[in-house]
């Protein structure tokens, strides 16, 4: 059985591919006479992001029912604290390879500016549907999370830059920490989050196939599983004083009532404890095959789907109507189904379904190469 850190290792050139969407180009065969093939995707990343959906689904949802509940408050704030920043990892890690070639550019208009603006119109249209108000449709504010999409096509679009600069870690880190401290920012394309969460992007991008085969030695992965459990507990004690907008990074400090000195302390302290416990989560990643592996590559479709159900059910008075979903049982039941629900939106055949909508080729929207540009 070959391992997770091997995996890694093996397989960088296919993470690259699959960051760009572009088609596998033929690679030599491994002097070691291993069998897999170059082009076989890295099941690490793909068990990475169907565990983290679940995460993102469970952060949309237990607010829901999380009223009177200390321990789903103190699960919510767990959760809250990394998962967003652990799909910004990955994804930056996946973007390793991107330069702005003309083939890469068109794959991140029609892989995320495209589902960005359909679905910002969709998800506008469905919030005037669910409360009865007027929102007007406005491709510079997004919709719930829709922002994500935004964020991503700008980090991507920043790659190159960061892949020149002396020291982009550190360099991020200063525009985070400056976003944290200007109201100024205002919401257009909701900049202040995508500043703040900025330097997840970045470490991604810098990191290696060593650093995660790092992560999956096992001392580091004792370490993690007791990281996480302990958080359990913290979170618990922490949930009835915490205010929840710190995880949210959507606004400056000064707007979440503190100064600038002891803001940017806690600041510090948020990103911190949001890079070890990332990290702790990865580490616990299985590497090889597994029954969910095919279904990170569906993570886009759970992405953008999950959130119709989720708000419909609040706007059909669900959670009001059903008052049991607020106690214990079911509170575990509706997070049941609510994981059911995400891993059948992952699957190949609704991924296939939007494929038009997520993955469109739109070849007539775009100028043909010349035999020189695609030498470049």
């Amino acid at each position: 059985m070959s391992s997770p850190t091997q995996n890694s290792a093996r397989t960088p050139s296919s993470e690259q591919r699959e960051a760009e969407k572009t088609p596998a180009t033929p690679v030599p065969a491994p002097q070691n006479g291993a069998t897999r093939a170059a082009t076989a995707r890295d099941p690490y990343f793909d068990n990475a992001k169907y565990l983290a959906i679940l995460l993102v689904v469970m952060g949309h949802l237990w607010p829901a029912v999380i009223e009177g509940s200390r321990a789903t408050r103190g699960l919510y704030m767990l959760v809250y604290a990394f998962h967003m920043p652990v799909f910004i990892l990955i994804s930056g890690y996946l973007s390793r390879s991107y330069t702005g070639r003309p083939d890469q550019l068109k794959r991140l208009l029609t892989g995320v500016a495209v589902p960005y603006v359909v679905f910002e119109v969709a998800y506008t249209l469905f919030t005037r549907w669910g409360t009865g108000g007027f929102r007007p449709i406005s491709l510079l504010h997004p919709t719930y999370l829709m922002w994500f999409l935004i964020a991503l096509f700008i980090w991507r679009l920043t790659t190159p830059f960061w892949r020149v600069v002396r020291w982009p870690v550190t360099t991020s880190l200063v525009i985070a920490g400056l976003a944290s401290v200007t109201p100024a920012i205002g919401a257009a394309l909701d900049l202040t989050r995508v500043l703040q969460l900025l330097p997840f992007f970045v470490i991604g991008l810098s990191m290696k196939p060593e650093h995660f085969a790092l992560l999956r030695r096992r001392p580091v992965r004792i370490a993690s599983a007791v990281v996480l459990v302990a958080a359990v507990p913290f979170f618990y004690w922490q949930a009835p004083a915490f205010y929840l907008n710190w995880f949210y990074r959507s606004r400056s400090v000064q707007e979440l009532g503190a100064g600038v000195g002891w803001g940017m302390f806690l600041v510090a302290l948020l990103f911190v404890g949001t890079l070890v416990l990332a990290a702790a989560f990865l580490s616990l990643v299985p590497g090889t095959r597994r029954w969910f592996t095919a279904l990170g590559a569906g993570t886009i479709c759970g992405y953008v789907l999950h959130g119709f159900l989720i708000r419909g059910a609040t706007y059909l008075g669900f959670f009001e109507d059903y008052p049991w979903l607020s106690t214990a049982t079911g509170r575990v039941a509706v997070t049941v189904i609510a994981m059911a629900a995400i891993t059948l939106l992952c699957t190949p055949p609704v991924r296939k379904a939007l494929k038009w909508v997520t993955e469109p080729e739109m070849s007539w929207a775009f100028r043909k190469e010349t035999p020189a540009a695609k030498q470049a």
